[in-house]
């Protein structure tokens, strides 16, 4: 067998009751001090968050009676105005490579799947940003998904606590190499569409009294939303990706639609107008290699023609397939040869070795069963900008 569907934590899996009071999970510093302000004293109140950031995100704590540093009276004013409401592992399913994949659930009942990719140098978490997708790329399983809605910062923050939680990572001893040491923006979801609840989710990633990841160690990968990538850099400050897929306006309007909006052109000038772009914090072009596609030699010279001048390196991700899709993966001495054209002209080229495919966690096999609800035009339209 190649994959299993573990038996996790009751305290990862027990379904819990939405409660309506307000999650201390996914508050900024400044609006956790804003919601202790009302029952704390303004010269505690510094002390009182420090103590909850270390427990949230340093320890991990996942109860407010789990918090010792703070009194017990303190902890109990905590219980009945506030919850810590983290995302619900539903499965997890563990690859013969050990990728693993956990389907969660969050409020509202819906699901979503982010994936931990262990490595010998490092272990990736691979978060998603939204339920379902807008973008449609025919060859990426997610796009078969209508949007639902976006994720909020805790939902984003919570998958991080969750595989913490399930890799024990919160008890490593001083000086132990991190098991959780990078993030990647690439699941579930356009993050640049939910650019504000990415944004203060990393920030909180960052910060150095809690998870602690450095802003290189955060990659966030982008099929081409032009207006908000400079924001990225600005604001959030870590490593820029681009499913790129495409050298031409022509196919790429087929394989990444949103292309009709934000040409190559306008998408290009944006990566060279990056804030943090150098030669140590290259951009990734992301190129997923589909037969007879997109991966002829042609194409290979096209791609390096048009990055011209960028700081970058190319991932050549050969295509993971999925039920019903009708595009293959290119052959791999195809891959390799677009690879040393690349690599000829000065880019670094390296091949994506896919992962966890048995389980259906590598690139672009991502999906939940979540549906959004058969609504009025106007009843989506106010959700979405409320989420």
């Amino acid at each position: 067998m190649t994959w299993q569907t573990a038996i996790v934590p009751d305290h990862l899996t027990l379904p819990r009751k939405e409660t309506g009071k307000p999650n201390l999970i996914g508050l900024t510093r400044e609006q956790l001090s804003e919601a202790l302000a009302g029952f704390t004293p303004e010269k505690q109140r510094t002390m009182r968050c420090n103590q909850l950031w270390q427990g949230l995100y340093c320890k991990g704590v996942s109860s407010f009676d789990g918090m010792t540093s703070l009194p017990k009276a303190y902890r109990a004013e905590l219980r009945a105005r506030f919850s810590l409401a983290r995302p619900e592992v539903v499965t997890r399913r563990i690859s013969a490579d050990g990728t693993r994949k956990y389907l969660l659930r969050i409020h509202g009942g819906h699901e979503v799947e982010t994936v931990y990719i262990p490595e010998e140098d490092r272990g990736t978490l691979c978060l998603s940003s939204q339920v379902g997708c807008t973008l449609t790329c025919p060859f990426c399983h997610t796009g078969t998904q209508r949007l639902v809605r976006n994720l909020t910062t805790a939902e984003i923050v919570g998958q991080i606590l969750v595989a913490r939680d399930d890799l024990g990572e919160w008890s490593l001893a001083p000086g132990a190499r991190r098991k959780l040491s990078n993030i990647v923006l690439m699941g579930m979801g356009e993050p640049l569409y939910n650019t504000c609840n990415v944004r203060d989710a990393m920030l909180i990633a960052m910060d150095g009294a809690g998870i602690s990841l450095s802003r290189r160690r955060i990659t966030l990968s982008t099929s081409g939303v032009v207006p908000e990538i400079r924001r990225v850099g600005e604001e959030i400050g870590c490593r820029l990706a681009i499913s790129f897929h495409a050298t031409t306006d022509e196919l790429r309007d087929r394989l990444v639609p949103i292309n009709r909006k934000y040409r190559i052109d306008s998408l290009l000038q944006a990566c060279r107008d990056y804030p943090r772009l150098s030669n140590a914090e290259r951009i990734t072009f992301e190129y997923v290699m589909l037969k007879g596609i997109n991966d002829s030699a042609a194409d290979a010279r096209r791609l390096v023609r048009l990055i011209a001048g960028i700081p970058a390196k190319i991932n050549m991700i050969p295509f993971n397939p999925w039920p019903g899709v009708c595009y293959e993966r290119s052959d791999q001495d195809r891959i390799e040869s677009f690879a040393e054209i690349v690599n000829r002209a000065g880019y670094a080229s390296p091949v994506r070795t896919p992962r966890g495919e048995d389980i259906m966690a590598a690139c672009g096999q991502l999906k939940s069963a979540t549906q959004r609800p058969r609504k009025s035009r106007a009843k989506v339209t106010s959700a979405l900008r409320g989420s």
